[in-house]
């Protein structure tokens, strides 16, 4: 797998997301709580997207009338059709068996780190005949 870099650290506000592109993949990223998530920006109920979808919490209920609110934005609601999907996990709770949201790892790295070689640059071969310049690919 690559790494790539996708925003600097500040540029996704606290319980907000971003939507990247990484080889042609649309991908969301997430901060919640100092934290960052990254799932495809696919629904995988109807292609929604995710992205644009809502933060909300978990709530479980053991009888009626009675709610246990948790994990303050960490589920996420498809823009389309409200399909709730773990950010941690990607793990659909309208269909937990059996619909998944793609997720990827994401790390916060300082920029030092990033900038560190070895680098080498591609090169290819020139050269000059009479009065034209040739480079081969």
């Amino acid at each position: 797998m690559s790494r790539h870099v996708v925003a600097a650290v500040g540029e996704i506000p606290l319980n907000g997301s971003r939507k990247v592109t990484v080889k042609g993949r649309e991908i969301a990223i997430f901060h919640v709580a100092g934290e960052y998530f990254a799932l495809t920006d696919r629904c995988p109920h109807e292609g929604g997207s995710l992205c644009a979808g809502r933060l909300i919490g978990l709530v479980r209920s053991q009888e009626p009338g009675r709610y246990d609110y948790s994990r303050p934005n960490e589920m996420l609601q498809c823009s389309w059709h409200g399909w709730e999907f773990d950010i941690r996990t990607g793990q659909s709770y309208c269909d937990p068996d059996s619909i998944r949201a793609r997720t990827y790892e994401v790390k916060v790295e300082p920029g030092e780190a990033l900038a560190k070689g070895p680098f080498v640059a591609e090169t290819f071969p020139v050269s000059v005949e009479g009065e034209y310049i040739v480079v081969e690919v």
